[in-house]
Parts: structure tokens; C-alpha cells; sequence
């Protein structure tokens, strides 16, 4: 009789084990497949295998909760059907060829904490919609053709770490907002079309690391409140309109906000200085 109930108990973890996804998540992925050429993706589907199979796909609990697919060679638009993976933590298409604009339906994603879209071709704006994914820690849209304003949605992220937008066609201002994003450590808004003052709401950000905010049109002076983020080690400011230029910093404990500024002009921009 024990036999009997241990082979009973082994048959329902084994098929609990291997239980399969919903119908939904099945179909968003396959929709996925199809619309970012699938068939010619570096490591491809085998559509023929258990999805737990599929390279890039992790599940959990019969739940799709990663998906990484970077330097993949996804070529294509993503379909809204993405926003049916309720469970989904992780989305990584990093270094690909996707264009189109980003599905709205990503707001659906409330588990997402990284969102990683970044080398690719995606065109449009930012949806505001991205405001609602309360849990996100990352967000990295760089190197993509994105135009409009920063949405002030974006600055109810509170439990954001990294705000990685440059290297697209963003116009308007920083968002004085910004200061709500108190878990910041990157910032990074470089090559841009970015006007306006740098926020002095900025030195509000106590846990920043890194800065960049080169190559846009802002103009004014760098806030000496800045003086105040003790655990800054990179700030790049140049190439832009402000006052004075001031010289790109990158390592351990950087010079002061006063030592920034250099006068002249035959005054060039220094990066990547190591400090011991």
C-alpha cells in the first residue's frame, strides 16, 4: 500500500513538473515568433519541443517569467500580444533589428522589473502607459529611433534603479518630477534633443551613481546642489548649451562640482578618469 501511494505521489509531481503553459502564453509567443522572423532568429524555436525547450524562455509555476533574447537578430515589429505574459519579469530584446513602436500593452506586464529594449530600430514615443509597471527596476531604451517627450508618467517608477534613454531624437525638458525616482543610481539621457536647465531637483537623488546627460541642447549651469550626491563617480554634461563647459568624469571618487568646471577656450573634455 505505501508503494502504491509513493507511486501515486511521484506520478502527480512528475506531471506537475512538466504541466503546460496556458494557451494564452503559448499564443503571444508563437505571435512573437512569427512577427520578428522567427525561423531566421540566430537560436531559433524548435516549435515541435515543450516551450520549456525554447531558447531565451524561463518558466515557472507553468508561468512564462523571462524572456531573453539578445543579439537574436529579431527582425520585426512586436505584437501586443506580448502583453498577455502576466508573469513576466524579465523582457531582454536587446541588440536586435526590431522596429514599430512599443506595444501599449506592455502596461500589462505589473510583474515586469526589467524592461530592456535597447539597439534596436523601435520609432515613436515612449508610451506613458510604461508608468503603470510600478515593480520596474530597469529601463533601457537606448540607441533606438524614439522621438517626443520624456513622459512625466515614467517618474512614478519609485522603485527604478536605471533610466537608460539615450541615443534617440527625445525633445522637451528633463521632468522636474524626476526627484521622485529615489532609487535612481543610473541616469543616463545623452544624444538627445533635450532643451531647458538640468533640474537641480536632480541632487534630491541620494543613491545616483552615474549621470550622463552630453550631446543635448540643455543650457544654464550644472546645480552646485549636486555637490550634495555622495555617491556620484560619473557625471558627463558636455556638449551642450550650458554657461561653461565642464569636463566628462567617469571613476572613483571624482573631482567637486567647483573642480568640474573648466574655462577657456581651448578647454577639452576628459573621460573614463580613474581615481584612486
Amino acid at each position: 500500500m505505501k508503494t502504491i501511494k509513493l507511486l501515486l505521489i511521484c506520478f502527480f509531481v512528475t506531471a506537475y513538473s512538466f504541466a503546460d503553459i496556458s494557451s494564452t502564453e503559448k499564443d503571444a509567443l508563437m505571435a512573437l515568433y512569427n512577427d520578428t522572423n522567427g525561423s531566421n532568429w540566430n537560436a531559433t524555436w524548435d516549435l515541435n519541443k515543450s516551450v520549456d525547450t525554447w531558447y531565451g524562455i524561463k518558466i515557472e509555476n507553468d508561468k512564462i517569467v523571462e524572456i531573453n533574447l539578445p543579439f537574436n537578430n529579431l527582425e520585426g515589429k512586436l505584437p501586443e500580444e506580448i502583453g498577455s505574459l502576466l508573469s513576466l519579469r524579465v523582457l531582454n530584446f536587446g541588440f536586435n533589428k526590431i522596429s514599430g513602436t512599443i506595444p501599449t500593452s506592455i502596461k500589462n506586464l505589473k510583474e515586469l522589473t526589467s524592461l530592456e529594449l535597447f539597439m534596436n530600430k523601435l520609432e515613436g514615443t515612449i508610451p506613458s502607459e510604461l508608468g503603470e509597471l510600478k515593480k520596474l527596476e530597469s529601463l533601457k531604451l537606448y540607441s533606438n529611433n524614439l522621438t517626443g517627450e520624456i513622459p512625466s508618467e515614467l517618474m512614478g517608477l519609485i522603485n527604478l534603479k536605471e533610466l537608460l534613454l539615450g541615443s534617440n531624437f527625445l525633445t522637451g525638458t528633463i521632468p522636474n518630477e524626476i526627484h521622485q525616482l529615489s532609487k535612481l543610481e543610473k541616469l543616463s539621457l545623452m544624444d538627445n534633443k533635450l532643451e531647458g536647465e538640468i533640474p537641480v531637483e536632480i541632487a534630491q537623488l541620494g543613491q545616483l551613481e552615474e549621470l550622463v546627460l552630453s550631446s543635448n541642447k540643455l543650457t544654464g549651469d550644472l546645480p552646485m546642489e549636486f555637490i550634495n550626491l555622495k555617491n556620484l563617480n560619473t557625471i558627463m554634461v558636455s556638449d551642450n548649451n550650458l554657461n561653461q563647459e565642464y569636463i566628462s568624469v567617469s571613476g572613483k571618487n571624482p573631482p567637486s562640482i567647483i573642480q568640474l568646471e573648466m574655462h577657456g577656450q581651448n578647454a577639452t573634455a576628459i573621460m573614463d578618469i580613474e581615481k584612486e
